[in-house]
């Protein structure tokens, strides 16, 4: 495929950490988006969970989405100890302490892999119900939505588990492209919520707070010219999603029914945890709006949600328990006492990503499943009010991230040459504010003041030459090139290493954090002419990738690499 302009349908694919969906649309018709609402066990809902449930050699997938992860209780049979559900998977991938990575009973990308299978047997089934002869490997292009902190090893990672659940041809296919988290969600908002609130004119500077199950993202972006986006400052990110209030309505019942309940019913019975857990989620914290005058109590009859529970407390907790019919009541400051922990994080988050922005922020946009919490709505806009204007929600905020996604693939397509008479839609990221620093190793002669040990025994020193800087403004495709000699005259080749760091000012390839990016080998003929042979070396940040290209300046040879990464 020589370009883009041979993809009929476009797929935005928002594969999450705690849920995921999807949106796809026809080229020809880019008014009509539809993201999918039919899941295994449920229908009507935007989103699935991002969990499988495998058999006993764990192996084979027996179910995936919400069945998976909740099982509701059956009174009329004892319910058998199953295997725990495989959740939290995404985590491994990114810069996630290794202690707070979830242990999985299958390697990571296995369940990557498992997964992307089977929410693509949905794609293709919506796909090709909806336009019948499409040759899906061919025509179909999947845009799938990373976090902004994703690695090119991360990336590449994730291709290789699509290329393995089958829905591209080739691990290198055009077919599949990535696009951050926050940028589809700003995709989106732009084409929604600034029209509609009568602020898309160039300058317009807007907050996306992109309110997930497991985390929360901020970016900042201006509207410039022919629909394109700036990044105005880094994102900001943190661990308060929704599902963090869930722990504390689980904390909340640790305190009731003691340690031995919680851990046993965890243990043995996680599908019946889980489904108490979305009973809580429905009944208590989605109608929560902070609003005392229009709460109800929330009331959990044990004996009906989870009954096995009443097996595993202590003889003291089971009188107490008795005493109330099994029954357990919240009352509003309880429930509130749940979200505020959560809600405050935010709040700061937003403060410190306000501080950083130069200039007014004309709007802010709350996007995500927990951006639909009517408590959330109100702090924010609350605390906010008076410096942002406008403060909303947009139109189905939860598939907001596969709309943009969508909307970000259909723009690849159209910016097309031979597909420009079909549309206008032109816009792209046109900015973004590097999140690393990105640069090579260089062997200069050891100098006085360089750390003697570091000397080598051809009196030289490695160190780490930054050629683009972490917070530098960069547009698509922008090249940072470098003149580079050889080290040694006879040299007949140079093997440039690029590595990457969150640092600003690093010194050495071997310091922490410090993470190897790949390498581009190149020959080096005419040794004759000794040291005097220059080779221009560039790194070019295209849209979601990294190209090193490497130019004898003599010969003009060229040499080009798509970075080889240790997956």
């Amino acid at each position: 495929m020589s370009d883009y302009s041979d993809f009929r349908i476009v797929v935005g694919l928002d594969f999450g950490t705690t849920y995921s969906g999807f949106t796809y649309c026809h080229v020809s018709d880019e008014n009509n988006f539809v993201t999918n609402d039919q899941w295994p066990g449920e229908l009507g809902v935007l989103k699935t969970n991002t969990a499988l449930q495998y058999d006993e050699s764990y192996m084979n997938v027996e179910s995936w989405g919400y069945p998976a992860l909740s099982k509701r209780p059956n009174k009329k049979k004892k319910t058998k100890n199953g295997l725990r559900p495989v959740e939290l998977f995404k985590l491994h991938l990114g810069k996630l302490a290794k202690d707070l990575k979830p242990e999985l009973p299958v390697d990571y990308k296995k369940a990557i892999t498992d997964y992307l299978q089977e929410i693509g047997k949905s794609i293709k089934e919506m796909v090709t119900t909806h336009w019948d002869g499409i040759n899906f490997l061919e025509s179909v292009l999947i845009v799938i939505t990373v976090p902004a902190e994703y690695s090119e090893k991360d990336k590449a990672i994730m291709r290789e588990c699509v290329h393995k659940a089958g829905l591209i041809k080739e691990k290198e296919s055009k077919n599949l492209q990535f696009t951050t988290e926050p940028e589809a969600a700003a995709i989106y908002c732009m084409e929604n919520s600034l029209k509609t609130c009568g602020l898309d004119t160039p300058g317009t500077t807007f907050m996306i707070v992109d309110c997930g199950g497991g985390t929360v993202d901020l970016t900042t972006r201006k509207l410039l010219s022919d629909k394109q986006l700036g990044e105005v400052t880094e994102r900001a990110g943190d661990f308060c999603g929704s599902t963090f209030i869930d722990k504390k309505f689980l904390e909340a019942l640790r305190e009731i029914l003691g340690d031995r309940a919680i851990d046993l019913l965890k243990d043995k019975h996680y599908g019946q945890m889980q489904y108490m857990i979305q009973e809580f989620v429905r009944n208590a914290k989605l109608p929560f709006t902070g609003d005392e005058s229009e709460f109800t109590n929330y009331e959990i009859d044990l004996e009906d949600i989870v009954p096995v529970v009443m097996e595993y407390v202590t003889e003291e907790k089971r009188e107490e328990m008795e005493e109330n019919d099994w029954v357990i009541e919240f009352r509003y400051d309880d429930i509130k006492s749940m979200f505020d922990p959560i809600v405050e994080r935010i709040v700061k988050m937003i403060q410190m990503q306000l501080a950083n922005t130069q200039g007014t922020c004309s709007a802010m946009f709350l996007v995500g499943g927990f951006g639909q919490s009517k408590y959330l709505q109100n702090r924010i806009k609350q605390e906010f009010r008076h410096r942002v204007k406008n403060i909303s929600v947009p139109l189905n905020p939860i598939a907001a991230i596969s709309r943009g996604a969508a909307l970000y693939g259909l723009s690849m397509i159209k910016s097309a040459p031979n597909l420009d008479r079909m549309g206008s839609l032109k816009f792209v990221i046109n900015e973004r504010r590097l999140k690393y620093t990105y640069g090579i190793r260089v062997s200069p002669e050891w100098k006085d003041g360089d750390p003697i040990e570091r000397k080598d025994s051809n009196g030289r020193i490695h160190k780490f030459f930054a050629m683009a800087r972490r917070g530098t403004m960069v547009k698509p495709n922008q090249e940072f090139t470098s003149n580079i000699v050889p080290v040694y005259e006879k040299q007949d080749a140079i093997d440039f290493f690029i590595y990457y760091t969150t640092k600003y000012n690093a010194q050495y390839c071997d310091e922490d954090g410090m993470e190897k990016l790949g390498n581009l080998l190149i020959t080096l003929p005419d040794v004759n002419l000794g040291l005097n042979r220059p080779v221009l070396f560039g790194l070019t940040f295209g849209r979601m990738e990294i190209i090193a290209t490497a130019k004898n300046q003599l010969n003009g040879q060229n040499y080009q690499t798509t970075l080889k990464l240790d997956i």
